[in-house]
């Protein structure tokens, strides 16, 4: 949904499919330069796995919740909620990021979405604030859907990412990236290949 809803919005046909003419379409649509957009979309690419993934899975078992969430899952608890993913969104985000308790259900309303998720009732205010469309609280799945690059872009803007993506297309370049967006250098390799990619393909692309 979240590509054919790009490719409508950027006068792509809109099979699901990100090709080439996509690629070149969105970074003319968003008005980046070829390295911005090998960056931006090689880290989204990645992050959404390959623009398939738009809103956060929440599905864990109890093993797994241990592991994620040690000090809200003890194996007690993660047996009761283990494998019900609005239950694990309640109280693993509550009292934080301005999502209320478990019982207001902001966890789940506001849980990760976008190519880059944007998580938590602060963030997507922030976010609504910042794009005018105030739908989005009240339908956070916007987020997943219409306005997935959008968030992404808002991320890289908040995060002064653009002024990394001004230094080129490198490994480091795209290592000083990785780890501001993800907190270390998880899936770098299929972030720097997916990088590179594009950025060859822009350059051909963009005279």
């Amino acid at each position: 949904m979240a590509i054919k809803n790009l490719q409508t919005k950027i006068g792509i046909i809109p099979d699901g499919v990100f090709g080439p003419a996509t690629l070149k379409a969105a970074v003319k649509y968003y008005k980046l330069d070829a390295a911005q957009g090998a960056h931006f979309f090689g880290q989204t690419g990645h992050e959404s796995e390959g623009f398939v993934i738009f809103s956060e899975n929440l599905n864990y078992k109890a093993d797994t919740l241990t592991q994620v969430w040690p000090h809200l899952f003890p194996v007690d608890i993660a047996r009761i909620y283990a494998n019900q993913p609005e239950k694990i969104a309640n109280r693993a985000y509550a009292n934080r990021m301005g999502n209320g308790d478990e019982n207001s259900g902001d966890g789940w309303k506001f849980r990760g979405r976008g190519a880059i998720q944007l998580t938590g009732k602060e963030s997507y205010q922030l976010f609504t604030n910042h794009i005018g469309v105030p739908e989005i609280m009240n339908n956070p799945d916007l987020v997943a859907t219409d306005y997935a690059f959008e968030s992404a872009l808002y991320f890289f803007e908040k995060n002064s990412l653009w002024n990394i993506c001004e230094k080129g297309v490198s490994e480091p370049i795209i290592l000083e990236l990785t780890k501001r967006i993800n907190g270390g250098s998880n899936g770098l390799d299929d972030r720097t290949a997916k990088t590179e990619k594009f950025y060859s393909e822009l350059k051909s692309l963009i005279n």
